[in-house]
C-alpha cells in the first residue's frame, strides 16, 4: 500500500513510521489499516448540566444549611463523646437486642466517635455535590517545570478555586466546618492521653506477690503467698524440688481452684503476665552470691520468668551450664551468679523472690520483688 491508496481531500497523512504502514487521521478519528476503529473515537466531555444550587440562591442557601446540619451532628457526637468518655464506667455493661450484653463504654463511644467521623465525611461530600464546581476540564501535559507566568496563574487560580467553592462566601459553612475538625481531635488525643492505662513504673512494681491483686489503683499489702505449680494449681513443698529441677511458679490465690473453678484474681492474663515465676535448685557450694543464698532455701531459687529485654517469657534451662536462656532473642542469664546476663540484648539481671518455708514445709514467699519486673527500658520503681 502507498501513500496515494490512504490519501484522501481533505484528509492528512501521518508520517509513515519505520517498518510500518501510513494511516490518515480525520476529524481526530483514526482509521485505516493499522488504526483503531472509528467506535473507540474519544467522544468529548458530556455537557455540563446545571444543579439547582447553579440556578436558585434559594436552593444554595438550602444546601448550604444542610451541610452545616452534618458538620453540626459531627460537632455534637465529639461533644458527647467527650461527656462519654468521662461519665460512663469501663465496666459498666449495657444489653443490646440481637447482640446481648456487651461493655456500654465501647459502645457509646463507638457511637458517638463514628457520628463525629461521619458528620464531617457526609458533609464534604454534600458541600463537594451541591456547592464546589462541578464542571470537567482537560490540560494538556507541560514541562515538569513551570514557567514563572504559571505558577503565578496557578496561585490565582488557587484563589479563584477558594472563592467559587464559596467557602469565603458561606461563613456558615465555614465556622462549623472549622468547629467539626477542631473538636474532632479532642478524642484522639483523649484516647492517647488516657487509655494507655497506668504507667508502667507503678503497674509493674507491684504483682500478686506483694499480697494479692495489683492493678491499676490497688496496692496489697505484703502477706506470704505460696508457691504454686503452673497450671496444676498445687502448693510446692521444699522436698519435692530436686536439684535441677525447674517448677513454673504462680502465686496462692492467683488462679483458680481446678477442682471447684472459684477463687482466681479479677485481671488474670495481667497478673499472671507479672507474676510468673520459675523454681530451680542449685547445688548451694556453686551459689556465688550471699544475698542470693539469703533469698533462697537450702539451694532453691526463685527469679521472675519475664526476660528483662522486651519481656518474653525465660524458661529453657540448661542443667549442666546452670544458664536460663530467653528464646526470643537469646538473652542468656547465669543462675549461680544472681542471674547476671552473660550474653544477648538484655542489661539487667532478673530480679529475684525472697522465699522460706511455712509450718508445712510448703514454699511461701517472704518479700516480694525487690525491683520492678519486666524490660529494662521502662521507668523503674
Amino acid at each position: 500500500m502507498n501513500e496515494q491508496d490512504t490519501h484522501h481531500p481533505g484528509s492528512e497523512v501521518a508520517p509513515t513510521p519505520e517498518h510500518g504502514t501510513a494511516v490518515r487521521l480525520d476529524e481526530g478519528h483514526i482509521v485505516g489499516d493499522g488504526g483503531l476503529p472509528e467506535r473507540f473515537a474519544n467522544p468529548g466531555l458530556p455537557a455540563h448540566v446545571a444543579r439547582a444550587a447553579d440556578l436558585d440562591e434559594g436552593a444554595a442557601r438550602r444546601a448550604e444549611k444542610q451541610v452545616a446540619t452534618l458538620f453540626g451532628l459531627s460537632i455534637l457526637g465529639t461533644l458527647l463523646f467527650i461527656v462519654f468518655y468521662f461519665a460512663i464506667d469501663l465496666d459498666q455493661t449495657v444489653f443490646i437486642p440481637g447482640i446481648g450484653v456487651t461493655n456500654a463504654s465501647n459502645v457509646a463511644l463507638g457511637v458517638t466517635l463514628a457520628m463525629g467521623l461521619l458528620g464531617i465525611g457526609f458533609g464534604a461530600v454534600h458541600w463537594a455535590k451541591t456547592l464546589m464546581p462541578d464542571e470537567e476540564s482537560v490540560e494538556e501535559r507541560h514541562p515538569l517545570r513551570a514557567s514563572d507566568e504559571s505558577r503565578d496563574r496557578v496561585v490565582a487560580v488557587l484563589a479563584e478555586g477558594g472563592e467559587s467553592s464559596q467557602i469565603t462566601r458561606r461563613p456558615l459553612i465555614k465556622y462549623t466546618l472549622g468547629g467539626a475538625l477542631g473538636l474532632f481531635a479532642v478524642p484522639l488525643v483523649l484516647q492517647v492521653a488516657g487509655s494507655l492505662g497506668p504507667m508502667p513504673q507503678k503497674s509493674l512494681s507491684l504483682t500478686f506477690w506483694n499480697g494479692g491483686p495489683s492493678g491499676p489503683g490497688e496496692e496489697p499489702e505484703f502477706r506470704p503467698l505460696r508457691l504454686m505449680r503452673d497450671p496444676e494449681n498445687t502448693p510446692v513443698k521444699a522436698e519435692d524440688v530436686t536439684i535441677g529441677s525447674v517448677f513454673h511458679i504462680m502465686p496462692e490465690g492467683l488462679l483458680p481452684d481446678p477442682e471447684t473453678g472459684e477463687g482466681g484474681t479479677k485481671h488474670l492474663l495481667e497478673e499472671k503476665a507479672k507474676a510468673a515465676v520459675i523454681l530451680i535448685r542449685l547445688d548451694e557450694e556453686i551459689i556465688e552470691s550471699q544475698k542470693q543464698r539469703d533469698w533462697g532455701y537450702q539451694g532453691i531459687v526463685a527469679y521472675s520468668k519475664i526476660c528483662t529485654h522486651v519481656g518474653c517469657p525465660v524458661g529453657l534451662y540448661e542443667q549442666q551450664t546452670h544458664h536460663l536462656l530467653c528464646p526470643c532473642h537469646q538473652s542468656t542469664f547465669d543462675v549461680p551468679r544472681d542471674c547476671k546476663v552473660i550474653f544477648g540484648p538484655a542489661k539487667r539481671p532478673l530480679p529475684q523472690l525472697r522465699i522460706t518455708v511455712d509450718d508445712e514445709g510448703y514454699l511461701v514467699s517472704a518479700a516480694p520483688f525487690a525491683e520492678a519486673v519486666g524490660p529494662s527500658f521502662w521507668e523503674r520503681g
